[in-house]
């Protein structure tokens, strides 16, 4: 469940892996983004809450050893364990929900670039169809040219057969004669 923590700061978004910045108000940060952020102000990046005690803005490793697990709730009593877990559980639970309406946002948002892009693609293939029609009427009026030039192509070629064969005839009666 560790590797789905992801640094708070929106343009950054990378992956929690090792070492993170985790602040009193349940945001989380890595150290790059944490080192910039918090050297400027004591503000936390993602809601703006003061972080004026030592303790609101802590370094902590995310996978700890075994023997450090075992030692920093020792001593502690039942109930302070308890609220630690309890505080822990909110941290995750806030995460969570702030993952998820992170997640909801870019959905809606390529959602909506998705519809753009759709009426966009609806609005080319509607002027594509278009020009497709007004040429498909183009080249059937040129077809319909080109048969009747081949038509009187036709008929002139028959016509000159006809002639050919009157000089003919009129050349064979003038050599006779």
């Amino acid at each position: 469940m560790d590797s789905d923590l992801k640094c708070n700061r929106l343009n950054c978004r990378k992956a929690l892996i090792d070492k993170a910045v985790v602040t009193t108000c349940s945001h989380i940060f890595c150290l790059e983004c944490a080192n910039e952020l918090f050297n400027v102000s004591r503000l936390c990046p993602a809601c703006e809450t003061s972080l004026t005690e030592p303790d609101d803005v802590v370094v902590c490793c995310l996978h700890p050893t075994n023997d450090y697990k075992t030692s920093v709730l020792s001593g502690l009593s039942p109930s302070i364990i308890m609220e630690i877990c309890s505080r822990a559980l909110s941290f995750w639970q806030y995460q969570i929900h702030q993952e998820n309406s992170f997640q909801h946002a870019v959905t809606r948002n390529l959602n909506d670039k998705n519809a753009q892009l759709q009426k966009q693609l609806d609005n080319v293939v509607r002027e594509a169809n278009g020009e497709i029609n007004l040429l498909g009427s183009k080249v059937a009026e040129l077809e319909r040219d080109l048969e009747l030039e081949r038509r009187k192509v036709l008929e002139l070629q028959d016509a000159s057969r006809e002639r050919e064969k009157e000089y003919q005839k009129l050349k064979v009666e003038f050599d006779d004669l």
